[in-house]
């Protein structure tokens, strides 16, 4: 966890890029990236030049062993005045990085990158703090997960088709309920900012990291080759930078990070993948001769939140599990076939182990779209027995705009605990706010996963007094009004006398 004086640091620099004229959120993350990329460069470097002194044996580098490269090192510029640093910068350091091709997935990501602060002071500011920043880290590069994290967290605009980030409590839960092993090969086919990769990592070092092999952990760092452990898609180029640092700050170093349309005829992948964790687009349609025929066999239609879960089944291996973030209208929406074809390949070829809904501020400040959590295995045989529904009240924050922290009404350990002993969710009543339900119950409902279809509500009962005793009131109040008003009628008789 990083401390709150290196919150401060991280603030001081949003502030300084934001004085510069950079006020997009997103753009200062890309910008700053940049920055700390670059560092890197410089720390690779060094440690090259160490290693040549220790063997004696001539190393690969990273820059030209010329006075110009000598220049374009960070440790060099960092101290150059802001007009001097802003040339070398923007004229030599940044096309040269353009071109790197180290084979690293982050300088792949940079061919198409674009420099964005034009303005020297600001850049010298964002420089000396990254600098100031970046030191505190030098000895424990575990926390710069944290750090970047925490720079993530700014981001408080949904992207134009409709991705936002997920809160890193929901990802987390979604990974308990999958709980991803050493080796497997786990995908978020529309990546973001690489938030369910990063926590599924997390889950696997906190949970499996002393008993993990050799091998296991060159599939998790992606250095074995033809076998990296954590994949993404994504269909913007910035998003694929911020999430390729993401992961390298979190020590994963090779990931398989793309550009990829994946719900497009583009796409290959069939049957590779252990786990995929996802939150996919909710919004917008996609081109009908784009779209590769599997998914419209499986649900025709150019709906994304469809598509997406249709090709997280086409690439899940057998016995592969998802847990992937839908909207509401999945579950229940009869306007449209495809809706029911989905769900009913979910419930009639695939295993659905759960549903559950998500209340609707979770998204906030970026949407109030109501939302749930598919759980499911992929089978093509067949499976489901009984389906777990939880309704989710809260989740340990705020549900307005500001997503306080509210520690007193949180259901996200709650859904863990039940969700991991479905033998004691066997007698749960209808009343509560998770029970199981039959396969074929949903069926007779149309393949219905709607919470609300299948709970019982309870209405208190009033107790009413009998009928002789409210007309004896009702006989009480006529009298008291009759006096009332032959006592008032007498009050203005006395004064028109």
């Amino acid at each position: 966890m990083i401390t709150g004086a290196t919150k401060a640091k991280v603030d001081d620099i949003w502030q300084k890029m934001w004085e510069g004229g950079i006020t997009n959120p997103l753009e200062v993350i890309t910008q700053l990236t940049y920055l700390m990329f670059i560092r890197s460069l410089d720390a690779r470097e060094f440690d090259a030049e160490r290693m040549e002194i220790l063997t004696g044996e001539p190393q690969k580098h990273v820059f030209p062993q010329t006075p110009e490269g000598k220049r374009m090192r960070w440790n060099v510029f960092k101290d150059f005045e802001a007009e001097a640093m802003h040339s070398v910068i923007a004229n030599e350091v940044f096309p040269f990085i353009k071109t790197l091709n180290d084979g690293t997935p982050f300088a792949q990501c940079m061919k198409d990158a674009t420099f964005g602060i034009q303005n020297p002071k600001t850049l010298q500011r964002a420089v000396s703090g990254i600098e100031e920043l970046m030191r505190d880290f030098d000895d424990h590069i575990g926390d710069l997960g944290d750090l970047y994290e925490y720079m993530l967290s700014k981001l408080s605009t949904a992207g134009a088709n409709g991705q936002f980030r997920t809160p890193q409590h929901i990802r987390e839960m979604m990974v308990e309920l999958v709980k991803p092993k050493p080796s497997e090969l786990i995908c978020d086919p529309a990546c973001g900012t690489a938030g369910f990769l990063i926590s599924a990592a997390e889950y696997i070092r906190s949970h499996f990291g002393d008993a993990m092999t050799e091998d296991d952990w060159s599939v998790f760092s992606g250095e074995k080759d033809g076998r990296r452990q954590f994949s993404g898609f994504e269909t913007d180029q910035t998003m694929l930078r911020i999430s390729t640092m993401n992961m390298l700050l979190h020590s994963v170093e090779l990931p398989d990070i793309h550009y990829m349309d994946s719900v497009s005829k583009n796409n290959t992948i069939h049957g590779k993948f252990d786990l995929i964790l996802a939150n996919p687009p909710f919004t917008g349609n996609v081109d009908a001769e784009d779209i590769a025929p599997e998914l419209k066999a499986i649900c025709n239609t150019k709906q994304t939140e469809l598509l997406f879960v249709a090709l997280f089944l086409r690439m899940l291996k057998r016995g592969g599990r998802c847990a992937c973030i839908v909207p509401n209208g999945v579950l229940f929406r009869s306007n449209s076939k495809a809706y029911g074809q989905l769900r009913r390949e979910l419930v009639e070829n695939q295993k659905l182990n759960a549903v559950i809904h998500m209340p609707s501020g979770v998204f906030k400040p970026y949407s109030g779209v109501s939302t749930a959590v598919l759980v499911f295995t992929k089978t093509d045989a067949g499976g489901t027995d009984n389906v777990w529904m939880y309704n989710m009240k809260s989740d340990g924050y705020t549900l307005d705009d500001k997503r306080d922290r509210d520690e007193k009404h949180d259901d996200v350990p709650d859904v863990i605990a039940r969700f991991s002993n479905l033998e004691g969710e066997k007698d749960r009543a209808r009343t509560e706010k998770s029970f199981l339900v039959p396969k074929q119950e949903i069926v007779d409902n149309d393949y219905d996963f709607s919470f609300n279809k299948y709970t019982e509500i309870v209405y208190e009962k009033k107790e009413y007094p009998p009928t002789s005793e409210i007309l004896a009131e009702l006989e009480d109040l006529n009298r008291q009004m009759a006096e009332g008003l032959e006592e008032l009628k007498r009050m203005l008789g006395g004064d028109s006398e």
